[in-house]
């Protein structure tokens, strides 16, 4: 079963499709830019519950805030 969650609620190795980003035109802008798109697959590299997280987008780690990265909506695909 499929279900929706924020990015930062997301373990470690886990891939999820960016379903939906919640921010304002410059930051869901610049997010774009880096492959946060919605419909694209990303897979969560580090999260260790406190700090930044490290993603993998298109086979390039960025690391995401965790107050950004909770405005990112996020569909499970595998755990």
């Amino acid at each position: 079963m499929r279900h929706t969650l924020t990015l930062d609620e997301i373990s470690e190795g886990s891939k999820v499709v960016v379903k939906e980003i919640n921010t304002g035109r410059g930051l869901k802008h610049r997010l774009y830019s880096m492959g946060l798109l919605p419909g694209n697959t990303v897979e969560v590299v580090v999260n260790k519950h406190h700090g930044p997280l490290v993603i993998r987008v298109m086979e390039t780690e960025i690391s995401v805030g965790r107050g950004i990265a909770g405005k990112i909506i996020v569909e499970v695909i595998n755990q």
